[in-house]
């Protein structure tokens, strides 16, 4: 499991420093937390952890921060995450996303998405069927930051 941790922080971490070269004057910083239900004083809440090991099942919240560093506002930025193959997109998250399920050659919301099976028959897309995920950002102005974040359960 320390492995899978590894691997998943690995691509998250990777991704920003790509995605920071196109366009310089913003700067990526990728990030991953283990979502866990705890019971404090009566209450059902969820609390953000680092995540130290995971198991299948387990709910992470992957996020990547912007910043707007440059003096001009950046107008549609757009930032695309890979999916780790070791987890997959969560069914809340990936209703309203713009996603991929062909290695990011085409994006869409996944109910109008299809993949195509073994015998050549399309099939509609599922969640788990996600390899990347795409926001575009309309405006930064200059100072400017967000978070763009997406649920995924550990296979």
């Amino acid at each position: 499991m320390i492995r899978l941790i590894s691997t998943i922080l690995a691509i998250t971490l990777a991704t920003a420093p790509a995605m920071a070269q196109l366009q310089p004057s913003v700067v990526l910083e990728g990030g991953v937390k283990l979502e866990k239900t705890v019971e404090a004083n009566g209450r059902t809440q969820i609390v953000l952890e680092d995540p130290k090991v995971v198991v299948p099942g387990d709910k992470l919240l992957f996020s990547t921060k912007y910043a707007n560093k440059g003096s001009q506002q950046v107008d549609n930025f757009v930032v695309t995450n890979p999916v780790p193959q070791a987890v997959r997109v969560a069914d809340d998250s990936a209703a309203t996303l713009q996603v991929s399920v062909d290695g990011g050659a085409a994006y869409g919301l996944l109910s109008g998405l299809t993949v195509k099976q073994a015998d050549g028959a399309a099939r509609p897309a599922r969640a788990e069927d996600i390899t990347h995920i795409r926001w575009i950002v309309p405006a930064i102005a200059p100072g400017g930051s967000g978070t763009v974040e997406y649920h995924a359960i550990v296979r």
